[in-house]
């Protein structure tokens, strides 16, 4: 039969931490790594990482069962979002599937790849100034932090390596499931020209109103920093366009 602080802590999630342990058995620290590790052999909960667990429902075999990889993503690391390719993915806004989930934060993390339960994370960190634009999510009963729409797109076209490229945001952008002002308001405010320039490129050849400042800059940057260092000019928008005929045959 469970111990009644494991129910306890079932019912407020399916997951929880070693200081929700300590504080609803209200036991000393020592005791509780004892009994989460009995808990543990016995296939109760599962170790998400050092001190981070999931209850493994009655009925369900340690081993096989799993929580939804979002979920799992909102105990790594605090702040958190789910972003790029992964909020592209959740939103329809790309037909791919990662085989990553991307989480942004603006803390420090050890190891930025974890590996758990056979599912890759990515941790990205980022700005204070850049972390904005977040909604919840309601995944598996549990709210969960994902950026909007907007702040996804923004995002994408800020670490295009992070989205699977620039490919990727543009097929977003195509899409239209977007608020434009809202979207001109984020480029502006994550503070990087980069953004700008690729975004005001690409909405004048998806044929997109969005208003946008002029580049100021005299230098260039790569449209698409994944794609190979070559490419034609664009003085517009100070882009070295660097996807071949076939890609940018896909926006026009």
């Amino acid at each position: 039969m469970r111990i009644k602080w494991l129910e306890g802590l079932a019912k407020e999630g399916k997951i929880f931490t070693m200081e929700d342990f300590i504080r609803d058995s209200k036991l000393p620290r020592n005791l509780c790594w004892v009994i989460l590790s009995r808990l543990e052999k016995r296939g109760w909960i599962e170790r998400i990482e050092k001190g981070k667990y999931m209850i493994i429902p009655l009925g369900a075999e340690k081993g096989k069962y799993t929580l939804h990889e979002f979920v799992i993503a909102s105990m790594l690391v605090s702040p958190y979002a789910i972003a790029y390719w992964s909020a592209l993915n959740h939103y329809g806004l790309t037909e791919q599937i990662p085989t990553t989930v991307f989480i942004q934060t603006t803390s420090r993390k050890k190891r930025q790849k974890l590996n758990i339960f056979g599912v890759d994370y990515q941790i990205v960190r980022i700005a204070e100034k850049k972390f904005f634009g977040l909604k919840k999510e309601w995944i598996e009963e549990s709210q969960v932090y994902i950026t909007d729409r907007e702040k996804t797109i923004v995002d994408c076209l800020d670490k295009p390596q992070y989205c699977g490229g620039i490919i990727e945001v543009a097929k977003a952008l195509k899409s239209g499931k977007y608020d434009t002002e809202k979207l001109s308001e984020y480029a502006k405010r994550i503070g990087n020209s980069g953004v700008r320039r690729r975004l005001g490129y690409l909405a004048e050849i998806l044929g997109i109103n969005i208003k946008l400042p002029d580049v100021k800059t005299r230098n260039y940057l790569y449209f698409d920093p994944t794609m190979p260092k070559k490419g034609r000019k664009n003085a517009k928008w100070r882009l070295i366009i660097n996807l071949d005929e076939k890609m940018i045959g896909v926006l026009e």
